[in-house]
Order: C-alpha cells, then sequence, then structure tokens
C-alpha cells in the first residue's frame, strides 16, 4: 500500500509572482488564469510568501462608502497596510508554508490544516519552487474508482500485507465506502486489518464484520 504523493496531486505549471510585482497585475494574473492565489518568489525561485484574493479585498474593504447603511468596525493596523499595499511583496502573507513533493497527501493535509492554510507551494531539496498544492488537489484522492480501491484492498494489504487468503476477507465498496466481511485466526488481527484498509487513499468509510476463528476453537462445547 503506498499512499499518494503531493507530487502525485500538484500543479506543476505554477504562475509565479515576484515581490515587486504591482497590485494590477496581480489581479490580471489570477483573473487570466482562473486561479485564487500565487506564490511569490524571489530571483532563486525560493517562496517568500503567497499572495491571495483575501490579500487583495482589502484594497475593497477599506474605501469609503457614504451609501452603505451597515455600520463597519474600523480596521486594524496590519489592515490599513494591506489597503495601502500596492505591490506583491507588501500584500503577502509570509513566511511561505510549502510541502515537499515526497510527502503524501496525509501530510500535506495535516500542514493545511495546523496552519489554517488553502495551498502549499511545493519545493525541492533547494528550497524552489516546483509546484503547488491545494485543498482541491488533496481532496481528488476521493475520486479513485470502487474497483481500484477493491483491488489495492484486495491486492496490496489482505494478500501481499497481511498474507491472508482471499477467501478470509471479501472486500465491497460503493462510492468510496468499505465493507469488509470475513473470518480471521486471531483477533489481534482485526484491528490490524481494518486500520491498513482505512488507511488506503480514497476510502470514505470502512464497516468491519470480521470474526475470529480462535474465539471458536477455544468456545466451550454445550453438553
Amino acid at each position: 500500500m503506498q499512499h499518494r504523493t503531493v507530487a502525485d496531486l500538484m500543479t506543476h505549471g505554477v504562475v509565479r509572482a515576484r515581490y515587486d510585482t504591482p497590485f494590477k497585475e496581480i489581479v490580471e494574473l489570477l483573473a487570466e488564469n482562473g486561479i485564487t492565489a500565487v506564490p511569490v518568489v524571489d530571483e532563486m525561485d525560493h517562496p517568500l510568501g503567497v499572495v491571495s484574493e483575501a490579500d487583495l479585498l482589502g484594497k475593497c474593504s477599506a474605501q469609503s462608502d457614504p451609501s452603505s447603511r451597515t455600520p463597519l468596525p474600523r480596521l486594524e493596523t496590519w489592515e490599513r497596510a494591506k489597503a495601502e499595499a500596492s505591490t506583491a511583496g507588501e500584500l503577502m502573507s509570509s513566511p511561505a508554508v510549502c510541502a515537499r513533493p515526497e510527502w503524501t497527501a496525509v501530510e500535506a493535509a495535516r500542514l493545511m490544516a495546523l496552519r489554517n492554510v488553502k495551498r502549499l507551494p511545493v519545493v525541492d531539496e533547494a528550497d524552489r519552487l516546483r509546484g503547488i498544492v491545494s485543498r482541491g488537489d488533496l481532496l481528488r484522492i476521493f475520486l479513485r474508482r470502487d474497483d481500484a480501491i477493491r483491488d489495492e484492498i484486495t491486492q496490496d494489504v489482505l494478500l501481499r500485507t497481511l498474507h491472508l487468503a482471499p477467501s478470509d476477507v471479501t472486500v465491497e465498496v460503493h462510492d468510496g465506502k468499505v465493507t469488509l466481511n470475513g473470518t480471521v485466526d486471531a483477533s489481534s488481527l482485526i484491528p490490524i486489518v481494518e486500520r491498513l484498509c482505512r488507511d488506503v487513499d480514497g476510502v470514505v468509510s470502512l464497516s468491519a464484520h470480521i470474526g475470529c476463528r480462535e474465539a471458536s476453537r477455544t468456545a466451550p462445547v454445550e453438553g
């Protein structure tokens, strides 16, 4: 069993901005490429930060609106600075939170959740930008076909890893929901089967109905 890596899921052709890229040019980059953020890089292609639509929107929200009927709160100091910014270096959220190509989707998702970011620039060993991975990219693992999930569980997990016979545990997959039925030799094996199957990319949920031959052999015989 092998998790999909960031390299498998990331966008390779990354639209970039430079530290001195003007505000209007950043807006044009987003609009022309149908994206919501761009990494900001230096001359060596090292990510310095990320400029997103949220960073740019401060320019609009800070404008006065005499016709507004809704009282607005006063802007914080950093919000006023963003509203007055005119280049990528002034607008960007920094430092850039980055991922490595060899990371699994699980590792990238955990970092996104921990740092509360929607995307991660992907860098190589020299910290040069090689791609970008978004929440949507990571969610693509749940687009895997049911038969691909079933084959991985049957062949890689049950047969190659756990050395179970095909007749021991049967696998059904519908819309990413996995159902296991069968019997194994030892009760200690049941949670291992469940964990490894649940960790297969694309599994939405798992329902296991696995008995233990060990228990049936040691059960007292009623006379």
